[in-house]
């Protein structure tokens, strides 16, 4: 059976799933799947962008000017294209595919992201998602702080048709050296035909369905679905007959 649409009947370890609201930034789309009037936060993450797949033309590239953040944290992680990060404690990092920028805005930041002078001479592809982590109220008023993680320096796992990279936190046994404020996990699987991947036991979890489908409990759920696990349910996913890649993101319950 497959559930195309969250009215669809789901599987008792779904508790819902949240479609993207997609936007159009001059030729370029952005799908924001959380916040959602059904679910306003998995865990820590209040903002869960999908930026593409698009291609920009030679002389085009992002352009979000520098802006203020306060009281929560930003991540970013690419699997096309580069993005250079700057903001107000004089941070310049570019971000290449399976790194990972964490921004801690706290008490207060300011940071700019653009496509940089030379790779937008010529057409380029970016594809890549930006959520938003909330921090406990003890800590939304520390002390800004940037970090970057190039992908070399984050737990791989592989084993019978799985490639796991932990992005951030602690899950599967492993734990991501990005250092975070609240118990959490954030994931990037890519499952071969009929892999099977169980989720970890946070509080609460989501995966994201980025590209392929995966069944859960016999039904089927393709690309561009977010699932909200049920609080308690242990359910596996399995990925269909031409793979998966997912997103996989939780945590313990905000205060």
């Amino acid at each position: 059976m497959s559930a195309t649409d969250p009215t669809d009947p789901l599987p008792p370890g779904v508790e819902t799933v949240l479609l993207p609201r997609t936007h159009d930034l001059g030729g370029f789309e952005v799908g924001r799947v959380l916040p959602a009037k059904e679910r306003q936060l998995v865990g820590p993450f209040i903002f869960f962008d999908q930026m593409g797949p698009g291609e920009f033309l030679a002389g085009k590239g992002v352009d979000v000017r520098p802006h203020p953040h306060i009281g929560l944290s930003t991540v970013t992680y690419l699997f096309e294209g580069e993005i250079l990060h700057r903001d107000s404690l004089g941070t310049e990092q570019p971000i290449a595919p399976g790194d990972v920028n964490w921004m801690t805005a706290g008490r207060g930041i300011v940071h700019s992201e653009r496509t940089a002078a030379e790779r937008r001479a010529v057409p380029h592809r970016l594809f890549g998602i930006q959520s938003w982590v909330a921090l406990p109220k003890a800590e939304e008023e520390r002390a800004p702080d940037f970090a970057h993680h190039p992908a070399a320096t984050l737990p791989v796992i592989e084993d019978r048709g799985l490639r796991l990279r932990l992005i951030a936190g602690r899950g599967w046994g492993q734990r991501a050296p990005v250092g975070v404020a609240s118990d959490l996990f954030y994931a990037d699987a890519s499952l071969a035909p009929g892999t099977a991947l169980p989720l970890p036991d946070h509080e609460e979890r989501a995966a994201y369905v980025l590209e392929g489908e995966v069944a859960v409990e016999g039904v089927t759920f393709t690309a561009g679905r977010m699932l909200v696990v049920r609080a308690g349910a242990a359910p596996s996913l399995r990925a269909g007959p031409l793979g998966a890649r997912l997103l996989l993101l939780g945590g313990a319950a905000m205060d």
